[in-house]
């Protein structure tokens, strides 16, 4: 069977355009939000919104819970979804709760999302003291289940620590190299040594405020970073993590950045004259864009084992031993 192509994370206005999308472009796993700032019963109602499509598009897309939905989505020609949690509030303040999600499909979960959270530091805090008491048995809790440590949005202290104190690889679904763009969500070299050191996987984001240049970014300068990434930490540690959110309204941004915490407009990383989604390069507006991805790593020198490697082989082999307890 050909290596898989997979996409550690989107957050898409979704619709059957966009999962043809998948299909013509030969997507075969995609990792999607389900929750920013959720409760846990609100959480639910995203669940049930995921229910009906997969009811009514039931012949290009249906629900993962392991590695092998990948090889499944292969075999039929239709994309597997894997949910995941990019702030840890579905969770309340109920350890239990852990076990609940990963029982209804959650595979992975941010331990903050730019905010202090009940388990870890956000990347927009001025002080980030580390994990808490309540992150320590969370990560423990997530280890035993299989739900996967995501720390995209989170400092660097509270990363370097769940790296150190989880008992299986984390990762890093969607972030960029700060030694290539340094926005305050790109991660230092130290995070990512230790993140590859451990087993975990980083997934590229072409977010354009993640990007050199922006939405100017040129695909030879992004695969370039890939490929000097890979110099660095080594190939079998990365990945896609797109953070596409193709055709979202901008009213979805506020929702992302500002949630119920603050009665403010948060800009995060954006330009506050355009509080919005900014384009997304030329090449890339789509899943279609991962063909053009596919070749651009090729022009930068990697031999295709290498390539398929990092379009999905990569997270193939993270899916397969992430998402049960311990050597499932």
């Amino acid at each position: 069977m050909a290596t898989p192509t997979i996409d550690g994370l989107q957050y898409s206005n979704w619709s059957e355009e966009i999962f043809r999308e998948m299909r013509a472009a030969g997507v075969d796993a995609v990792h999607v939000t389900i929750a920013y700032h959720e409760t846990f019963r609100e959480m639910v109602l995203r669940l049930e919104e995921w229910n009906v499509r997969f009811e009514r598009h039931a012949e290009l897309i249906f629900l993962g819970r392991g590695g092998d939905d990948v090889r499944r989505a292969q075999q039929e020609g239709r994309t597997a979804i894997f949910f995941g949690f990019q702030n840890p509030s579905p969770i309340e303040d109920d350890i239990g709760l852990i076990e609940i999600v990963h029982s209804l499909g959650v595979r992975f979960m941010q331990l903050s999302y730019n905010n202090q959270s009940l388990l870890a530091t956000g990347c927009y805090e001025d002080n980030d003291p580390g994990l808490t008491r309540f992150g320590k048995q969370a990560i423990a809790e997530m280890n035993r289940v299989g739900l996967v440590v995501d720390m995209s949005h989170s400092a660097d202290r509270s990363t370097l620590e769940a790296i150190s104190h989880s008992q299986r690889p984390i990762a890093i679904t969607h972030a960029n190299p700060a030694l290539w763009h340094p926005a305050r969500r790109n991660k230092p070299h130290e995070v990512l040594a230790a993140l590859a050191s451990s087993g975990g996987m980083l997934g590229f984001s072409l977010y354009p405020h993640h990007l050199a240049d922006g939405s100017n970014c040129t695909l030879a300068s992004f695969c370039q970073m890939i490929a000097d990434s890979a110099e660095r930490y080594g190939v079998d540690h990365l990945g896609i993590g797109s953070d596409l959110c193709q055709n979202q309204p901008d009213s979805v941004v506020t929702w992302m950045r500002n949630g119920r915490w603050t009665k403010q407009t948060d800009y995060g990383e954006g330009n506050p004259a355009n509080p919005g989604f900014p384009p997304q390069p030329s090449w890339f507006q789509s899943n279609l864009g991962f063909r053009v991805i596919a070749d651009g790593l090729t022009q930068v020198g990697f031999a295709e084992n290498e390539r398929a490697a990092i379009m999905g082989g990569n997270w193939q082999r993270f899916f397969d031993h992430s998402f049960g307890p311990p050597g499932s």
